[in-house]
């Protein structure tokens, strides 16, 4: 006979102190559906499931992936499944972030050069300007 699964229960401080967000945080991912607490009267009570959800969004946001992006490979979770679909899906979305990141930092190799060259023209202007 197995034993019975006992879930525990966590407090919305006790999830912010956990992942080092505010209170507001978690109670806007509730307001945009991707939490869903339960309630004992007007505490809100987080499950497991609820703080493994609150770790997905978080791991998400600083992959860089939006919101939208974080619901969609969250929605995919399929407990029954080897999760497949879930799993390539999360892969293609990391290739594009990553190539959005490559872009990026070619832009911003660009910019630096660009930056290096309008200072050296400065630093010769001023010292001109010093000469004359």
């Amino acid at each position: 006979m197995n034993a019975p699964i006992f879930q525990r229960s966590h407090s919305i401080r006790d999830l912010a102190r956990e992942f080092g967000i505010t209170t507001r945080t978690i109670r806007f991912y509730e307001e945009a559906g991707m939490l869903n607490p339960a309630r004992d009267g007007t505490t809100r009570v987080y499950s497991d499931q609820d703080r493994v959800k609150l770790k997905l969004i978080l791991r998400g946001k600083r992959l860089g992936f939006s919101l939208s992006e974080s619901r969609e490979l969250i929605d995919m979770y399929e407990p029954s499944s080897n999760n497949l679909k879930q799993i390539k899906a999360l892969h293609d979305k990391i290739e594009q972030r990553r190539e959005a990141l490559q872009r990026q930092l070619n832009d911003i190799r660009i910019m630096e050069k660009e930056l290096d060259e309008a200072e050296e023209r400065c630093i010769a202007a001023i010292q001109e300007l010093k000469r004359a």
